[in-house]
């Protein structure tokens, strides 16, 4: 916890930084956010490829439990992550369209509000859906 709260005002420096950067010169800074963004992703997938071999890799003294429900709890959690990563991108899609679309049909019917509101609102369920999903993962492991 203490990291992340460390890690917060050097992350809005960065954010900061970048769109001062991308006012400046706009199609250098886009190119260097991108790039950092495949750096992070490529980081993230070598992580994700090393993390359950690295279990695997402890030495055999420190091995008293059993590395097969070590593995298996590791990408049970990562599975959940998965599922709550998805779900959210999932519904923030489906609310930015569904939203727009109940903004402009209000807009010239404005008795189509409750009728809006609860289409948006399924969609904002996609994500409830992952959480739950994940709840039931992280149980598991």
């Amino acid at each position: 916890m203490t990291t992340w709260l460390l890690a917060l005002p050097v992350i809005a420096l960065v954010a900061v930084a970048a769109i001062l950067f991308v006012r400046r010169r706009p199609k250098a800074g886009i190119v260097a956010i991108i790039g950092a963004n495949l750096a992070v992703i490529a980081s993230a997938i070598l992580i994700l490829v090393t993390a359950p071999s690295a279990s695997a890799a402890t030495p055999a003294a420190a091995v008293a439990t059993d590395t097969a429900a070590s593995s298996s709890s590791g990408w049970a959690l990562m599975a959940a992550a998965i599922a709550v990563v998805g779900s959210s991108v999932g519904a923030a899609i489906a609310v930015a369209y569904t939203g727009s679309a109940a903004l402009a049909a209000m807009s010239e019917r404005p008795e189509m509000f409750g009728r809006a509101m609860v289409v948006v609102g399924l969609a904002e369920g996609i994500a409830i859906y992952g959480l739950i999903i994940a709840i039931i993962l992280i149980g598991k492991a």
